[in-house]
């Protein structure tokens, strides 16, 4: 890989850090699906082409974000990979459209129905950077702002959930939409998450929710939407007969999380926005392993 991209990735996209969230969100779809439908194993080659088409789609989301605040950037952020010069904002277009044509010949050879479902995020995710047709106004509100972007998740999990029973000619089943709510508040921790930063970090032109909220609001929407995306993976577990498991888990997180949220009121601490990013993330690879991998091991051993 070319030296500019590998620096341009390691700062904007690291893969070794996104990689095994998004496999386990594409693997976990695709299970979820799978078990809901009563099948008994999943096909390789849709589970490849699930995890390769999810990863492209959110370097998607980050090249969109690059040409979204591009101004904002050159302004507040120079030290980017984009603004500093070492990549182009039209190499990066080129890119996304490579990415693009890589996962319509991929949805295009394993069933091409599923191309529907991936116009629909494509179509989302234009919309997304065009901010609606409503900067201004989302803007001068982030919870609207939020709200609305977050529903990107849901609606490529349709194409990720579709690789299961799509391609296996089925109905989508019943209790999807369990999944599909826990991802859509499962997106708000890593972003709220990501979005909390302790006084000493904060930076001019960026809008972190610690900012815009106060650190001790911020965190308690941070625990909030934990708390939902949990009653909405259980509900989903339910169906599954997993409910125990990954109650457990919940709880632990959540005593965890409430433990660093207090530590973090009163005692913020240069550099301790980071313990809550990677929580956030710790805490959506142990979601998806237990609404839809887990149990599909489970299930698996039984036979």
């Amino acid at each position: 890989m070319n030296h500019r991209w590998w620096i341009y990735f390691q700062e904007r996209f690291p893969i070794f850090a996104h990689g095994p969230l998004i496999l386990a969100f594409s693997l976990s779809a695709m299970g979820y699906s799978a078990l809901l439908r009563g099948a008994n194993n999943l096909r390789p080659d849709a589970a490849g082409i699930a995890f390769v088409t999810a990863l492209f789609f959110f370097l998607q989301l980050r090249i969109a974000d690059e040409f979204k605040d591009a101004e904002e950037d050159a302004r507040y952020r120079p030290y980017r990979p984009v603004p500093r010069g070492l990549i182009t904002l039209r190499e990066l277009g080129w890119l996304a459209a490579g990415t693009a044509a890589l996962q319509l010949a991929g949805s295009l050879w394993l069933h091409p129905p599923l191309v529907l479902l991936l116009i629909a995020a494509w179509g989302y995710l234009v919309l997304m950077s065009k901010e609606f047709f409503l900067r201004s106004w989302l803007k001068q509100r982030p919870l609207a702002y939020m709200l609305s972007h977050m529903l990107i998740l849901p609606i490529f999990d349709g194409y990720a959930t579709a690789c299961d029973w799509l391609v296996a000619r089925a109905a989508p089943p019943a209790g999807l939409e369990w999944f599909l709510a826990a991802s859509y508040f499962n997106g708000m921790v890593i972003e709220i998450g990501r979005k909390i930063r302790a006084p000493a970090d904060e930076e001019e032109g960026v809008e972190t929710y610690s900012f815009l909220w106060g650190r001790s609001a911020a965190l308690a929407a941070w625990l909030l939407v934990m708390f939902l995306s949990a009653c909405c993976a259980l509900q989903g577990a339910a169906l599954l007969r997993f409910v125990k498991p990954l109650s457990v888990f919940f709880a632990c997180m959540l005593l965890s999380a409430i433990t660093l949220a207090c530590a973090f009121v009163h005692a913020p601490r240069p550099g301790r926005g980071w313990q809550v990013e990677v929580f956030s993330g710790i805490w959506t690879i142990g979601l998806y392993l237990g609404l839809g991998i887990a149990p599909w091991i489970v299930h698996f051993a039984r036979f």
